[in-house]
């Protein structure tokens, strides 16, 4: 059967189209993405504006067109940390589902941990043991630990790369002392939830996914993606600590000049890789690798479970 997935994140707004059957990898067939960054478009009072509502309106009509034009038999619609966190995320959901008949199901923070360690565990396959799974998206910073598919232990952090740019990284390029002080609030914030992890012993495996990880990836030396998804990508905390204060000194114009950082996102990189460097030394891993795979996998492969 052909599934779509339609993520409303809070960078973008991404159709994944796939033909899947239980049993059997989903296979992509056709990708459909435009950029919000809705977590750069609250108010002071953390309510998604106006206008915000009316452009995710408009790309969502747009993308469930797409996925009638692409013979799509059933969308699966769900949203993440900016509508979740947004004071008027009901408001949202109700005007979404009144004004395009898409009833978009917000995951939990927990969920997203959950679903893309899932989305992990079967793309690495049972050999790769314990994985640790760190997820970083614009509103949220994910991370999972287990042996099965289920993890023993999901957390979710508002330490999404969107978040902290648009809150507290102003300058172009930043502040020192922003970056300084930015550093300290992220390693505190990732610190409280070490020791939930580490009770569970070191992992076997450590896995990055979502576009920071794989961007960081990039510029640290990592395959194209054009050379294929079965390529196997690293990212080493050595390389990436000689990265940071590389992208601390650069304006966002300068970063997209680097392999694999797309414009939309190059505004994001630094407070994403400051995320990544943290975790990495918190939890005291030096390399990870990448996974093609994350969350809009995981609803799939979940969906995909619950099939008579």
């Amino acid at each position: 059967m052909r599934l779509g997935v339609l993520d409303v994140g809070s960078n973008t707004v991404h159709l994944l189209v796939v033909d899947a059957h239980p049993g059997a990898r989903p296979l992509p067939a056709y990708s459909h993405k435009a950029e919000l960054r809705l977590a750069e478009l609250l108010d002071e009072g953390g309510a998604i504006s106006d206008a915000g509502v009316e452009r995710l309106v408009a790309t969502i009509h747009e993308a469930l067109q797409v996925a009638e034009d692409k013979g799509v038999e059933s969308v699966l619609p769900f949203a993440t940390s900016a509508i979740r966190e947004a004071t008027n995320g009901e408001d949202v959901l109700r005007r979404v589902a009144l004004e395009t008949d898409a009833s978009l199901q917000v995951l939990s923070g927990e969920d997203e941990a959950r679903l893309t360690f899932l989305a992990a565990r079967r793309w690495l396959g049972w050999s790769a043991g314990r994985l640790l799974v760190l997820d970083i998206g614009g509103g949220s910073l994910e991370i999972a630990y287990g042996l099965d598919e289920d993890p023993d232990v999901a957390v979710s952090l508002p330490l999404g790369a969107g978040r902290l740019t648009a809150g507290d990284l102003p300058g172009d390029p930043p502040e020192a002392e922003d970056v300084r002080t930015l550093r300290r609030r992220v390693r505190a914030e990732i610190a409280k939830v070490v020791s939930d992890f580490s009770r569970y012993g070191t992992p076997d495996q450590v896995v990055g996914t979502s576009k920071t990880f794989k961007q960081l990836a990039r510029i640290a030396g990592a395959a194209r993606s054009a050379e294929g998804l079965y390529v196997q990508r690293e990212l080493t905390r050595k390389k990436l600590e000689e990265w940071v204060p590389r992208l601390a000194g650069m304006s966002a114009e300068e970063r997209v000049a680097l392999p694999g950082v797309s414009e939309g996102r190059s505004r994001q990189l630094l407070a994403g890789a400051l995320v990544a460097e943290a975790a990495m030394d918190l939890f005291g891993v030096e390399t990870l690798e990448i996974c093609p795979w994350a969350l809009r996998e995981g609803v799939i492969l979940r969906r995909l479970d619950h099939l008579p």
